[in-house]
């Protein structure tokens, strides 16, 4: 159970590059998107305040899944990392319907804009700068299997298609094509809506107890090549945090001893523990009871 608490340290780590990084990059659109009277590159540094307050609540969340078990909390905090998935994924969702009604809203009320050059260039750096956060946050959110800095990385990713669309726009309408940046600003709001549909949905699935079935199989499967296990008969997961809880009954034979019996719940939570990187297990045994030849147990 340490390595989760320290797992749970170095994914802040991510969420507080994440904060740094939107900080710097949306002081630098602002101040170039008014200069060089870019309304697109202004709004993409707007985008990115919003950005802070998410990655601050991945953080925030990271922080309390952090705290150890107490008398109100049994289970610990770890479910607070997933709490802050969905305020992140709620963000996105608003940012993108954001961008959306923006680029409708140029769309029918369209007037050509020519910006500075200058903005398409800046947009293009920080969009390549905040792909790097992303990369590093995603690598780290897979080792550590941590939900809320996997959340921090789909909006960096998010942030730098945002980016890049930005400067598209800027681009094409130096070439007499201003009509492309709203079209690109669509594409943009569809994939940001949709990046936060999906991380909304799986955070909702584990905060409601919801689990995948193909490694519920897996699960059930590594159970099965225990010596002495004759059958699974039940087994209930959960998600809590980057944890997987399990409660398992196993049947085994009704000649064993309560020892004999021990044993085998420890060979179960080992292997769990060593395959399927699962650390909380309670596993129950029950006897295996024959019929008679009535049919009668």
């Amino acid at each position: 159970m340490e390595e989760k608490y320290n797992n749970l340290k170095i994914a802040e780590r991510g969420a507080r590059i994440s904060i740094l990084a939107y900080i710097v990059l949306s002081a630098l659109k602002l101040g170039i998107g008014y200069l060089s009277s870019s309304k697109g590159l202004t709004a993409d540094g707007l985008n990115n305040t919003t950005d802070i307050v998410s990655s601050l609540a991945v953080l925030i969340g990271l922080k309390i899944s952090r705290k150890p078990a107490d008398d109100d909390h049994l289970y610990g905090h770890f479910r607070a990392e997933t709490m802050a998935s969905l305020i992140a994924s709620l963000i996105m969702i608003v940012v993108g319907l954001d961008v959306l009604y923006n680029a409708a809203n140029s769309i029918i009320f369209f007037k050509a804009q020519v910006p500075d050059l200058r903005a398409a260039i800046v947009g293009i750096v920080c969009a390549v700068a905040i792909y790097f956060v992303y990369r590093y946050n995603k690598k780290i959110a897979i080792q550590i299997n941590s939900s809320g800095l996997m959340a921090a990385a789909k909006d960096n990713l998010s942030d730098a298609w945002v980016g890049i669309g930005t400067a598209v726009g800027i681009i094409a309408s130096q070439f007499g094509l201003p009509w492309v940046d709203p079209l690109a600003a669509v594409l943009v709001g569809i994939l940001i809506v949709k990046t936060g549909w999906d991380i909304l949905r799986e955070a909702t699935l584990n905060l409601t107890d919801g689990f995948d079935k193909k490694q519920l199989d897996n699960i059930i499967e590594c159970i099965n090549e225990v010596p002495r296990v004759k059958k699974v008969k039940d087994v209930r997961a959960r998600i809590n945090g980057n944890n997987v809880f399990l409660d398992i009954i196993v049947v085994v034979s009704a000649d064993l001893s309560v020892v004999e019996g021990h044993n085998i719940t420890e060979e179960i939570e080992g292997k769990l523990r060593s395959e399927l990187d699962i650390t909380e297990a309670v596993v129950h045994v029950e006897p295996e009871i024959k019929s008679d030849q009535n049919g009668v147990e």
